[in-house]
Formats: structure tokens, sequence, C-alpha cells
């Protein structure tokens, strides 16, 4: 399919050199250049980025992700005081952690992601932090020590309705990952909770609706939609471009059932504008 003229998006690579440089030196991943995010260079200079740590190959075969998969690297216990570095230079008012999915850990990198809050609070100017994780397979012991670890918001996204599980997320399971934003919000309901999910792969709208009104039951606090683009050839087809109509239906019909902040346009992903959700008003639910 053609894509619509909304879909149109320049990107300019060169406000991006700093953090791409500073990355290098490092020796750090963001997530951005792994999955080859089209608002890059957009967070980047709004002074924020979203780190991958735990390596760049992931475990699992999801075939909507841009991220290599295969044998892991062995875990660098270094990595957190790196990204502390790197934070610290770039003077980050707001910082994502994210990672691959680890499956051949016991913790599922919990561990790292824990450290990693420790060192980047530790800062003088204490940035906010926000955790976009995996499942860990469902392990109740990760995720208490991610829910009580520093962080301000904890992300974990359901990535698209239950019915397209088996083609998009097929080592994954629905009622695992919403039991994982309803979980740790049992555990510490200070921490605001964030998911998302991608459309255009063939959803329908009721579908659509029944799972943020399932997230809201799960007490998910922030919502993110967006239009799913295929990172390369052989990653699923999209099946519909999603119009700017029907986003803007789907944020009016997400603020009825109780979302506190919504991202829903073309471009949304994840951490995109992440550090707009956490306004005065929120803070103090």
């Amino acid at each position: 399919m053609k894509k619509p003229v909304w879909l149109n998006k320049k990107i300019n690579l060169s406000g991006c050199r700093q953090m791409k440089q500073l990355s290098k030196e490092l020796n750090l991943y963001t997530v951005c250049e792994e999955a080859f995010c089209p608002n890059i260079c957009e967070c980047f200079y709004e002074q924020v980025a979203t780190f991958m740590i735990l390596g760049n190959i992931c475990t699992r075969n999801c075939k909507f992700c841009a991220i290599t998969k295969g044998i892991p690297q062995k875990v660098d216990i270094n990595e957190p005081a790196r990204i502390k570095e790197a934070v610290k230079k770039l003077n980050l008012k707001y910082v994502v952690i994210t990672s691959p999915t680890r499956d051949d850990l016991d913790d599922g990198g919990a561990g790292i992601f824990c450290q990693t809050v420790k060192e980047v609070k530790s800062l003088s100017f204490s940035p906010k932090v926000e955790l976009l994780i995996p499942d860990f397979a469902g392990n109740i012991s990760s995720l208490r020590e991610i829910s009580v670890c520093g962080a301000d918001v904890i992300s974990h996204n359901l990535e698209t309705v239950p019915s397209l599980y088996p083609e998009v997320r097929n080592s994954a399971d629905y009622n695992r990952s919403l039991g994982i934003l309803r979980i740790i919000k049992s555990i510490n309901n200070k921490v605001f909770t964030k998911s998302g999910i991608m459309l255009g792969l063939g959803e329908k709208r009721q579908e659509i609706i029944n799972v943020l009104e399932d997230l809201r039951k799960a007490n998910c606090d922030f919502l993110t939609l967006g239009q799913y683009l295929p990172p390369s050839l052989s990653s699923l087809a999209v099946k519909e471009y999603v119009s700017l109509e029907k986003f803007k239906y789907l944020e009016k019909e997400a603020l009825k059932i109780g979302f506190k902040e919504i991202k829903s346009s073309p471009y949304t992903r994840s951490s995109y504008l992440a550090h707009t959700f956490l306004k005065e008003e929120t803070r103090s639910k």
C-alpha cells in the first residue's frame, strides 16, 4: 500500500550527532537507533533518550520488531555506570531505559534495570526515569524488584490486540502482559504505569476499545497509540494506514475510559515525548 501524505516525515540526522557520538564512545545502545525510530532527532533535541541495556540482541522473534534476534551477549555489569555518565554529559532531564527480552537470564535482566535506575538517580540533578520493560517471563520476583526500584514511570507494551498475538507476538501472552501492569501497580501504587499498542495490523475497532478497557482495569495510567510501520521487508506487512480521524477518535475514547495522559498519532511510539506525560497534575494523581 502507498503511504498516505500524513506519514511523510523528514529526519534531520544532523541533530543527532552528539548523542550518536557519545553512545559510540561509551559503548551504549539507544533503541532510537536500533529500532530505526522516525522520531529520533526530535527526542534527542528535547534532551530525551531511550537507552537499551543488556545488549542489542533479543531472545525472541517478534515479527514487528527491528531488534536483532539471536544469542545475546554476556551481561555487562559496568553498563549502568556508563549510562549515568552519558546522562550527566548530555544533562538529560528525562531518561527512558529499555532492553531486548533476555529469556536466557534467571531474572530477565531486572537486576541491571534496577542498578541503572540507582546510578541515574544518584546524579545531583536527579532526572526522571522511565523503564520500558519486557515481560520477564512473568517472573514475580523480578516484577517486585522493578516495582520499587525508584523509577518514576514503568511501561510495558501490550503491542496489539489478543487475537493477533499468535502472529505478532508468538512468544508472548496477552494476559501475562496485562498482569504485569496490574502486579506492578498493586505492589507500588505510587509509580505511574504506561502501555502502548500499534495500529494497522488488522485489529478491529472494538478490539482496540476492549484492550483500552482492560488496561484501565489494570490501573494503567498512560497510553500510547501509533501506526505500525514495518522496519524491514521481512517484517509483518501493514494491513491498514490508520486515519488521523481514527487516532483522534481513539484518543477521545481513551480519555472517557479514564487514562491520565494519552499520545495518539501515526508517529507516536512508546517513548515518544515521554517527558510530557508527567505533568504537575498527574504527579499529584
